[in-house]
């Protein structure tokens, strides 16, 4: 299978290709500089030129595949708001070219506002949230909605492993750096699921060959990690204190970071593991740190 990959040089991207490749597949991935396309050529793949909001690039790069996975996104909090629109636009273009073919097409989203405070599963239609306006899974339903064999991966807060420079974990190591402590909010039993990036992407894989119209599917390797698991075990890495702030302090100590410190959101993958027969292998997101992974964020 030929498969168009938007987001093919990311973190995620990089090596869903290798995946891809690895399996089989043949890769176009999209490339909006020459760093990226000589990434892509260096990996075996073809080079798709153009970028998120050139949707005329987007259609083209459908419409010459076999499949899409859609894993790319501006990952620009600064104008969060306006990111979140391109996606949904992207979104809406490669639905466009692949309504009426048989096309699978792999969009992602995430599982952290599923269902806050409770288990997340792959039953919860996410209900749309004003304070987070990213739309990935609407517009998904709406290339559903055309006929186009659209599956949706929620990826995990964390998907951790060597490579991982801009993720949340590696926020957070940046963050308790910087102030000289590696702080939870209140008792810091709030939970993030999370997932290995090796065994998200075999299941973006399985998601493509065997997925079906309007499936949604959990990259959650870990029901729940503890926030206070996960900072006391930045703490050990850079030798700091572990400590407590209130939801007060940790507007002042997080930044702009708090609500996703402070958020609860475990999540089960029991229904994608049966559909798929998926099962995480890699290591945990405490063994990661406690291995050294980060080390040199």
């Amino acid at each position: 299978m030929k498969v168009f990959v938007t987001g093919a040089t990311g973190f995620v991207g990089s090596a869903i290709v290798q995946e891809l490749l690895g399996a089989g597949h043949q890769v176009l991935g999209l490339a909006r500089s020459e760093a990226a396309a000589d990434k892509l050529l260096a990996a075996g793949a073809t080079v798709h030129r153009g970028d998120l909001e050139d949707l005329d690039s987007l259609r083209s790069g459908a419409t010459a595949a076999d499949g899409v996975i859609h894993a790319g996104f501006i990952h620009d909090f600064s104008r969060f708001k306006e990111v979140c629109e391109v996606d949904r636009l992207a979104i809406g273009a490669i639905g466009e070219a692949l309504a009426g073919s048989e096309k699978p097409f792999i969009v992602t989203s995430g599982t952290a506002l599923v269902s806050p405070g409770r288990l997340a599963t792959e039953d919860i239609i996410q209900q749309p949230n004003p304070a987070f306006p990213r739309a990935s899974e609407a517009a998904a339903d709406a290339a559903a909605a055309l006929g186009v064999k659209t599956s949706i991966i929620r990826l995990s807060p964390s998907v951790h492993g060597n490579g991982d420079l801009h993720g949340f974990v590696p926020i957070l190591i940046n963050i308790a750096r910087q102030k000289g402590v590696s702080a939870y909010v209140g008792n810091g039993l709030n939970r993030w699921n999370a997932v290995h990036r090796l065994d998200a992407v075999h299941l973006y894989r399985l998601a493509l060959e065997n997925g079906g119209k309007g499936s949604r599917f959990h990259a959650a390797a870990e029901e729940g990690v503890t926030f206070k698991a996960i900072a006391e075990a930045i703490a050990k890495q850079l030798n700091i204190p572990s400590v407590s702030v209130s939801p007060e302090e940790a507007v002042e100590y997080f930044g702009w970071f708090a609500g996703f410190a402070a958020i609860d959101c475990p999540a089960s993958s029991k229904l994608t593991q049966e559909w798929l027969n998926w099962h995480p292998t890699q290591p945990t997101l405490l063994a990661d740190l406690e291995q050294g992974v980060y080390n040199n964020i």
